[in-house]
């Protein structure tokens, strides 16, 4: 999922926390000011609690505290609202409640480039995020068709050429193989001389081994510690640079900007530039490919959901004219995807089951922040205010049996549902996989037409089953706070390319 790095929605990964420079820490707490909870070892805090598992920690100190309270967490002050009702109350104070200090340190050192809030760089902060203007509204079609094509052509070339016959594979690396190259292609261009790019398996198995090492980049672990990541990231930027990009062909307009804007600054070195765009390829698959691995994983396990998805899909084309067999060129436009409300649906349940974002501002100033006309709590420099949606994905105030897989959940009445209540309340968030407010990613859309138009093509050209006797796969909570989770393990599904 294309995420703005400059904006990065959460901090604590694994069983590690980012520090930056804080405040003096002192116990004595002010009026006004929500329980502290600080455990007993100095300056560790909670952090050892917190990282096993934050959704189940969180919950409990809600049992305990409430739905506002502090926790002390290696030298740092984090104040988690978790109350969804009061979320438009943290979101709209942008003047006081900010992101940059953090993101600004974390994704240079993260992805290997200067930071851009810098003398040295006037206004390359604000290009960059006009930039992101060129991933919505109108820009979207382009990259949809762009990306449908892409698919098309490498299932064609990896699977629809095969015999008609039942095949074994895993499903995550099916997945990874297949959303990794396309994005790429759509995002960054062919090459010059053939439509794939060469060594495409090794490049994307260093971006899994340089992903492994991202939760404890971001946590300030320097990469010197990490092995072989630092030459892992050096390859993986040089894929980048200037020189090579300039002989790919059909890059995005996107990239294009991008690649003319950081011409403009002479200081901005070769390899600089190439560790922007590394960080784009991060954005634009590090979160979508285990969205696409959920999103498929539970229409396999139910059949039920698969088939009404796919029939969904059908009538779509249905109403255009269009045929659906494995030799046709199938097109899906940005507006039919919009129109495919069950399809839509059982990505949203995924994302809901799935992902565990953190939101975080962090005060500028000493204030008292309004929740509401009758209560406020007081805010310190320096200190963290925290949303953490998962315990708000998984409300059964909110959503029924929220544990248990519903396809159509977010639909009703033949439209799309946005009716979702707390403390009989209508909520205006109460799905969150994207982060919030001026964080939120700016290619979520992309990102989701991505997922149904990789989904659409699998379900019209193949017929998929479990393989009998399979464990289910659970979350793998270790990147929790990082975005969508990745599964535990593996797992093997059946497919035969279907003969119409």
């Amino acid at each position: 999922i294309i995420i703005n790095v400059l904006s990065f929605p959460c901090f604590i990964f694994g069983e590690y926390v980012y520090l930056w420079k804080s405040s003096s820490i002192t116990l004595n707490r002010q009026n006004g000011e929500p329980p502290l909870i600080t455990g007993w070892i100095p300056y560790v805090g909670k952090t050892l609690e917190f990282c096993k598992n934050p959704y189940k920690f969180l919950n409990a100190q809600k049992e305990k505290y409430g739905d506002i309270f502090t926790v002390y967490v290696a030298g740092k002050y984090i104040t988690f609202i978790m109350d969804p009702t009061l979320y438009p109350s943290v979101i709209k104070h942008r003047k006081q409640l900010d992101f940059r200090d953090f993101s600004d340190q974390v994704a240079p050192v993260t992805f290997g480039y200067p930071p851009i809030r810098n003398p040295k760089f006037p206004g390359i902060d604000e290009h960059i995020h006009r930039g992101y203007q060129l991933l919505q509204g109108d820009n979207l079609s382009p990259l949809t068709e762009n990306m449908m094509k892409n698919l098309l052509f490498l299932f064609r070339q990896d699977y629809l050429s095969k015999e008609p016959q039942w095949r074994t594979e895993k499903m995550y690396s099916f997945c990874s193989k297949i959303m990794f190259e396309a994005t790429f292609m759509t995002v960054f261009g062919k090459s010059g001389h053939t439509s794939r790019h060469a060594d495409m398996a090794s490049f994307r198995e260093k971006f899994d081994k340089f992903d492994a090492m991202f939760p404890l980049l971001i946590a300030g672990i320097p990469i010197k510690f990490l092995g072989a990541t630092k030459k892992i990231r050096e390859d993986l930027i040089n894929i980048f640079l200037p020189e090579r990009m300039a002989h790919w062909k059909e890059s995005s307009e996107f990239v294009k900007v991008r690649a003319e804007l950081f011409e403009q600054y002479e200081l901005l070195g070769s390899v600089d530039k190439a560790a922007h765009h590394f960080s784009i390829l991060w954005a634009s698959v590090g979160n979508t490919i285990p969205a696409t691995f959920w999103a498929m994983y539970y229409l396999v396990r139910h059949p039920q959901a698969l088939a009404a998805v796919r029939d969904e899909i059908l009538c779509a084309l249905q109403l255009t004219g269009e045929e659906s067999g494995r030799g046709q060129d199938i097109i899906l436009t940005r507006e039919q995807l919009d129109s495919l409300l069950y399809l839509g649906s059982a990505i949203n349940e995924s994302l809901r089951l799935s992902s565990a974002s953190m939101n975080i501002r962090i005060a500028q100033e000493d204030f008292f922040l309004e929740l509401d006309k009758d209560w406020s709590v007081g805010v310190r420099k320096g200190d963290i205010i925290a949303l953490y949606p998962q315990s708000m994905h998984m409300d059964p105030e909110i959503f029924e049996d929220p544990e248990i897989y519903k396809f159509d959940r977010f639909v009703e009445g033949g439209k799309e549902k946005t009716n979702f209540y707390k403390h009989g309340q209508k909520l205006k968030y109460y799905w969150m996989p994207f982060g919030s407010g001026a964080t939120k990613c700016p290619g979520r859309y992309l990102a989701v037409n991505e997922i149904k138009q990789f989904l659409s093509l699998l379900l019209l050209f193949f017929e998929i089953e479990e393989v009998p006797g399979e464990a289910q796969v659970k979350l793998d909570n270790s990147r929790a706070g990082l975005g969508i989770l990745l599964p535990d393990s593996d797992i093997h599904f059946c497919y035969r390319v279907r003969n119409c």
